[in-house]
């Protein structure tokens, strides 16, 4: 009776090891706390550290939870499976297995138990999870995209890192076109003539000249607000971005910001770039 069943015994462990490889593979990232719930300390007797190395040893890309995370990661955490290290009761042996949940907290992965009769903890403990993860490494794991789990991306998060790369690419054009002003002045050897300081009455004169209202008042909408004047009409949309008092104004190659008690909008016209001051109402 025993002789039939170890063929059938085998046979399922070996569909339940391809199974779980085929769903590991579909996972990028694996976050590592810092603390496991076991032991007293943070990365105490350097556990966590050692499971990160592992992890990045047999293949995957092994991070610290709250360390700053890849752009795809933080956009969506489905790519990533969260990792722990469980321990059993034992009276003479230290017993460890790893468990990875995914991004709804399902397990879907739990090693074989590592052992070992050590008695010192740091020496128990070390051993007993380099053990458990033979069985992972066994799994010979490659990361394959899974569509799946590439469509679940959070559209707001990927907003906000679109947007960014806006902002920084809107600076690098600002920085490219000073330093082509400056390059053209040493050539041509232009006098330099020094102006008085424009004030910033001349400024909001010449916003006022140009149609806008004196004084913008903030509506706000959604990822942002509607600046409006005392007519009232609206002069500018903006959208927020992920940087403190740093917007985007919609339908226009231009960023308003907090420089120093004063909003600034920065924009182009005909290639060259200009300043001017708002007097927003926040």
């Amino acid at each position: 009776m025993k002789t039939k069943f170890f063929p059938i015994f085998i046979a399922f462990f070996i569909v339940t090891a391809v199974f779980s490889q085929s769903n590991l593979n579909d996972y990028k990232y694996v976050i590592v706390p810092k603390k496991f719930d076991f032991l007293k300390e943070q990365d105490q007797y350097q556990l966590n550290s050692l499971a990160q190395f592992l992890f990045n040893k047999y293949g995957f890309e092994a991070l610290f939870e709250g360390d700053d995370y890849p752009e795809d990661l933080a956009s969506n955490r489905c790519l990533g499976l969260r990792s722990d290290v469980i321990k059993d009761s034992g009276m003479f042996k230290t017993k460890l297995n790893v468990e990875l949940k995914d991004c709804n907290d399902r397990v879907v992965y739990t090693s074989e138990v590592g052992e070992s009769r050590e008695k010192e903890y740091k020496i128990a403990f070390n051993l007993a999870l380099r053990d458990a993860f033979k069985s992972i490494e066994a799994l010979n794991y490659k990361y394959e995209p899974s569509e799946e789990i590439m469509s679940l991306a959070n559209p707001k998060v990927a907003a906000k890192s679109e947007v960014a790369q806006e902002i920084q690419q809107l600076k690098q054009e600002i920085q490219n076109l000073k330093k082509e002003k400056e390059a053209e002045v040493e050539v041509i050897q232009v006098e330099k003539i020094t102006a008085e300081p424009i004030k910033k009455e001349e400024l909001v004169k010449e916003n006022i000249i140009e149609g806008f209202s004196n004084i913008l008042y903030p509506q706000e909408i959604e990822n942002g607000f509607q600046l409006v004047d005392s007519s009232p009409k609206v002069v500018y949309r903006i959208k927020k971005t992920n940087l403190n008092n740093v917007f985007l104004v919609e339908n226009k190659s231009a960023i308003i910001y907090k420089k120093g008690d004063e909003w600034v909008i920065e924009y182009y016209t005909d290639s060259v770039l200009k300043q001017d001051v708002l007097n927003i109402k926040f």
